[in-house]
């Protein structure tokens, strides 16, 4: 069969991305063939296109999707033609139809559309690990959450709220600010025109908080750290505006003995174990009402360019979907 699906010869700029059709083969042993109905846009993505991260070419693009499977390849225990299921992350998720490994995948519960599947696993399960594993926040702590009006941030206002955190959110415009305090956030920081450290000591008497969750990267670092409580953890996972500077020892030392800890998803979710507790604790987070996940925009796929230029230039909030 046939599949539509976005590929870059090279990175750079969003139009370094294009549309082709390729021949799909059959799923080999271990996978699965999916007939996708909806794609998770990530920061992740645009790392990869903008070489960032760089990929060996020519590539294809896209980590998270939700779908139904419709073929199921030699030594696939587990699913069947039928089951809607959804993944992230798997490079190559920009398609109409793909092959995918099944120890990846996981299927989607009833309670759940496809479109909030494809919406909530890459991220929830970003904010899964973050807010447990990572760093893991108790009640009545004080947290300091950047870029909270992005879909990771917005989840995780909503889940540190449940666990019972003071979340502080950092976001930008007096718009976003008043959304986030919907979200669970108890603080919302307008980092356009408010010191993001000052705030945060003003909001915690003085005392700082014991964990940063840090998307930023170079624009946020100074604030980052001082913002941190003594024995503070600095927890970055992702770098929208650059690299955070190299940190030497000695600022960690008499910034008040920090912990500084880069983690990734991949490592988190490597064990089939894990990647399912994660998919099961966001799953029945939705269905309790816990976590609501917000679809703000969708594009169609061939539309790929402008939705990675929107989010590039941080006009979007909440989760974003590709169509087909």
């Amino acid at each position: 069969m046939k599949t539509t699906r976005i590929v870059m010869r090279s990175q750079g700029s969003p139009e370094v991305m294009e549309l082709e059709t390729i021949e799909l083969p059959a799923p080999t042993e271990g996978e699965v063939q999916i007939e996708h109905t909806a794609l998770g846009l990530n920061y992740m993505d645009i790392y990869q296109r903008s070489g960032a991260y760089k990929m060996n070419l020519p590539s294809p693009l896209g980590l998270e999707a939700a779908g139904t499977v419709i073929a199921v390849g030699d030594g696939v225990d587990g699913f069947a033609i039928g089951d809607r299921v959804a993944y992230g992350p798997i490079l190559g998720a920009y398609a109409t139809h793909r092959n995918a490994p099944a120890a990846r995948v996981v299927k989607i519960p009833d309670w759940i559309d496809d479109e909030t599947a494809a919406a909530v696993l890459m991220k929830g399960t970003t904010v899964e690990y973050l807010l447990t594993r990572t760093y893991k926040i108790k009640a009545g702590e004080n947290v300091l959450f950047w870029a909270a009006s992005g879909g990771v941030g917005q989840l995780a206002g909503q889940w540190g709220n449940h666990i019972g955190a003071n979340m502080i959110g950092v976001t930008s415009g007096r718009e976003n600010c008043d959304a986030i305090l919907k979200l669970g956030y108890a603080h919302a920081i307008d980092r356009k025109s408010e010191n993001v450290a000052e705030r945060v000591q003003e909001i915690t008497g003085g005392k700082g908080v014991p964990v940063v969750y840090d998307s930023v990267g170079a624009a946020s670092f100074d604030a980052s750290i001082a913002s941190l409580s003594r024995y503070g953890m600095f927890v970055s996972y992702g770098a929208t505006t650059g690299e955070a500077p190299a940190v030497a020892p000695s600022l960690l030392q008499h910034s008040g003995s920090l912990y500084f800890t880069r983690p990734t998803l991949a490592d988190y979710i490597a064990d089939r174990a894990d990647l399912e507790h994660a998919a099961n604790e966001i799953f029945r987070l939705v269905r309790d009402g816990v976590l609501c996940v917000n679809i703000n925009k969708t594009y169609p796929l061939d539309h790929v360019q402008v939705a990675h230029r929107a989010l590039e230039d941080a006009s979007l909030t909440g989760s974003t979907l590709l169509t087909l």
